[in-house]
């Protein structure tokens, strides 16, 4: 897929300014803009145009977005969904995640954030196997990108190299974490400071 064409980014939030700063941001990039100000009228575009990638608010009026996300995937268990939001909380990760969210961006919007966040699902998009479980809210795709950075380090990492090396937000690399320790996948090891919470770093379990 050319990431400069034929891409079209469906918005769903209730603040107009938003959608209208993503609509003019998005067209820098070639890319085509669809949005709606709740989760029916955004179902209703997403029937009808197909969207490459979706982004959906949190908070917002009537059907909310854990909801929204719900509905959208079912109408497609392969289209990449991320999720605004302002509150960093991981059970609200996970709810969304189970519910088929593929990532986060969080508001404040950054452009530059926000380009690499959709140029990163578009790529993982390319190559993603549709052998997918969204009732657990992994993604094959997503699941290799982690697993083959850490391939890559010689030491254990924590969850905050992980996002910044991959683009992925804090809490989905947090909840694939979570389900690769789950599948024995890797080993954790806590190590404990002075102060303040332990920290975990993680590393592929040897076989």
């Amino acid at each position: 897929m050319d990431q400069r064409q034929n891409v079209t980014i469906l918005c769903i939030d209730d603040e107009e300014d938003i959608c209208f700063a993503l609509k003019t941001l998005f067209r820098t990039q070639d890319w085509n803009t669809a949005t709606a100000c709740d989760v029916d009228a955004g179902i209703k575009l997403f029937t009808q145009l197909r969207p490459t990638i979706v982004l959906i608010d949190y908070h917002m009026p009537g059907i909310n977005g854990v909801e929204g996300v719900r509905m959208l995937r079912c109408l497609s268990a392969t289209v990449p969904i991320i999720v605004f939001t302002i509150d960093e909380c991981q059970k609200v990760a996970d709810e969304f995640l189970a519910a088929g969210a593929s990532d986060f961006a969080l508001k404040p919007i950054k452009a530059p954030d926000i380009i690499s966040r959709v140029r990163l699902h578009l790529r993982l998009l390319e190559r993603q196997n549709i052998d997918i479980s969204f009732t657990k809210g992994i993604s094959h795709g997503t699941l290799e990108l982690i697993l083959n950075y850490m391939r890559q380090c010689s030491a254990p990492v924590t969850a905050n190299d992980i996002s910044k090396e991959t683009g992925l937000a804090y809490q989905t690399v947090f909840r694939y974490l979570q389900h690769m320790t789950q599948q024995k996948l890797v080993d954790v090891d806590s190590v404990y400071g002075k102060v303040g919470r332990p920290k975990h770093l993680y590393r592929i379990r040897q076989i």
